[in-house]
């Protein structure tokens, strides 16, 4: 589950030509936090998933993996 998390952040930021400090910003939390979740090195927790999900204007199940639909 990290690795689809990891790379559909990455890839849902390029596509909206956001850097991480802007995707950060928007959902509340810090640079480096959301840094570790495009590495892979943490999860986000559920209210910060749905943040981003929010953000990217995606389901929470496409964001973690369990949907191709989104």
């Amino acid at each position: 589950m990290e690795i689809l998390v990891r790379e559909r952040l990455r890839e849902l930021r390029r596509e909206e030509c956001e850097t991480q400090v802007q995707v950060a910003s928007d959902v509340g939390i810090l640079e480096q936090q959301y840094q570790k979740y495009e590495r892979g090195a943490s999860l986000p927790g559920l209210e910060i998933a749905w943040k981003l999900a929010d953000h990217f204007g995606v389901s929470l199940d496409y964001l973690v993996g369990r949907s191709e639909e989104r």
